[in-house]
């Protein structure tokens, strides 16, 4: 099957596109939840009809073998559809606050309410599931949907944008396909959500007409590695985590912090890894479909000046093609804090190995630098896992897997600082296109009991007005220690009460034999 051709959206047509949008929102089909059901139906219809056609596209823009676009573009859309769609009508329920004795008689109630007409703006990284799958959640919420996907991705937009056409009411759900002047001229406009990967530039232009914003970015997401780990599968699950769409995901491994007597131990779990999954290196350097390849020619230049300048030792790896935009999964050993490869998240498949004092020292490195989208921890030492969950700070903290966490049922998939704010997946993307509007229904009769919130006032009502006061805790005799001497305490308290009563019962016996 052919994929059809992008074409750019005329940027005199975009503010139409929006404005059609508009009025399919205000048109109330959405206000059903069954026409909202019935669209996401199609949703996933539109995939599931065409997953060949999908796997043709992601190949020739990626060169995507077809699993992993099946494992993490088309499968992980359709499943976020079906969670959307199961969970309509539970999700779009009004809920009650907890009790207030002060306030219940109002009837207070949060209602679900669509935000209205939002903008989706999706990277080339994953473009079936970047795109589509927060439709689905736009979809269930009872927003209109406009889409840009990435320009970079040029076949699967296009097969996106045909069959959106034919699969959606195209009054709900619309395209705008371009590069930076169509963005700029989609970003110029007002909308009631927005949402991408262009960070500043699309926060700044939000900010201009007070529309939120979720940013899902990225940055170098790090490994700390425990010597006392599972070798072998901490070796295999971060390689596959490298070398999945050749390293181009935002929560890909992005280097690795180990400590430095146990890197020629790991190093050498890697490279056997890299054979049992590359045995013909040269099939996968000159077959397209066996290896993904990097999306443009300027990415793979940047890449490859990256891994020019390292001070570091490639250990496996490093041939590039330019021409073919391939750039073979490599390690790099003994890299250093100020070294090219930790200038800037990476993006492909190149994996710095960090060599580190101790576990404290790659705690304390990862402290020093932005906080990252994922931070992984391979140990089996659960104590360990704790201390590193508590002590550092990041959009999600992974033990023992990588990459898969942002398809995990109920998990948030979101960062923090500058790797982005707000979150998405399944109830997460509903709840971002719903705005939560508060409710009450408040009968005459409250009048006589708040009767004292009229003027004229008096000491009376002034007093009235404290016994609206929630009950207070005690007052506290000084800060809590913040130590950790409560755990020992408690040890020796118990240590202390066991002495006791077995002296008492050394006692107890002496006295019965006198």
């Amino acid at each position: 099957m052919s994929t059809s051709e992008l074409v750019y959206t005329p940027i005199e047509e975009i503010a139409k596109i929006r404005d059609n949008l508009r009025a399919g929102f205000a048109s109330g089909k959405l206000k059903s939840n069954e026409y909202r059901k019935y669209q996401i139906t199609q949703l996933i219809y539109l995939v599931k009809d065409n997953m060949v056609r999908f796997e043709e596209a992601l190949s020739k823009d990626l060169g995507r073998p077809a699993l992993e676009a099946r494992m993490m573009d088309i499968i992980p859309t359709i499943s976020e559809a079906v969670t959307q769609l199961k969970n309509v009508d539970k999700w779009t329920k009004p809920t009650r606050p907890p009790f207030s004795f002060n306030f219940f008689a109002m009837r207070p109630l949060i209602r679900k309410e669509p935000k209205g007409t939002v903008l989706i703006i999706s990277p080339f990284n994953y473009p079936v599931w970047l795109t589509l799958a927060p439709v689905a959640g736009a979809l269930a919420a009872g927003n209109s949907v406009c889409l840009k996907p990435s320009e970079s991705t040029p076949a699967t937009s296009a097969l996106m944008t045909e069959l959106v056409a034919k699969y959606l009411d195209t009054d709900l759900v619309s395209f705008v396909n371009g590069a930076i002047p169509e963005t700029t001229r989609l970003l110029e406009l007002q909308w009631d959500h927005s949402n991408g990967r262009v960070a500043k530039i699309v926060a700044t232009a939000a900010a201009k007409h007070l529309t939120p914003v979720t940013l899902e970015l990225g940055g170098k997401s790090p490994v700390i590695i425990d010597p006392k780990c599972d070798l072998k599968t901490a070796a295999k699950r971060i390689m596959w985590g490298k070398v999945v769409n050749a390293g181009q995901t935002c929560v890909a491994p992005d280097y690795i912090l180990v400590p430095r007597e146990f890197q020629e131990t790991f190093v050498d779990a890697l490279k056997e890894v890299y054979e049992e999954f590359y045995p013909d290196p040269a099939k996968r350097a000159a077959v397209p479909g066996s290896y993904s390849r990097i999306i443009t020619p300027q990415a793979t230049e940047r890449i490859s000046g990256l891994l020019e300048k390292t001070q570091g030792k490639i250990a496996f790896g490093g041939e590039i093609n330019k021409d073919s935009k391939y750039i073979a999964p490599t390690v790099v050993t003994d890299v250093k804090a100020d070294d090219s490869l930790m200038s800037e998240e990476i993006f492909g498949p190149v994996l710095p190995i960090v060599p580190v004092d101790s576990i404290e020292d790659a705690i304390k490195f990862v402290n020093e630098r932005d906080y990252p989208l994922a931070l992984y921890i391979f140990s089996q030492d659960n104590e360990l896992k704790t201390k590193v969950f508590n002590k550092t700070q990041s959009g999600a903290v992974i033990a023992n897997e990588t990459l898969i966490h942002p398809g995990a049922d109920g998990l948030p998939f979101g960062g923090v600082g500058p790797s982005g704010y707000g979150m998405h997946t399944g109830k997460y993307t509903f709840d971002m296109f719903t705005h939560f509007r508060a409710s009450m229904d408040s009968p005459s009769w409250i009048d006589y009991i708040l009767k004292f919130r009229f003027p004229p006032y008096n000491t009376s009502k002034e007093n009235a007005v404290f016994r609206l006061m929630n009950s207070l805790p005690s007052r506290p005799t000084g800060p809590p220690s913040t130590k950790g001497t409560g755990k020992w305490w408690g040890k020796w308290f118990i240590l202390a009460l066991a002495m006791a009563v077995a002296g008492g019962l050394t006692s107890r016996s002496k006295m019965t034999a006198a």
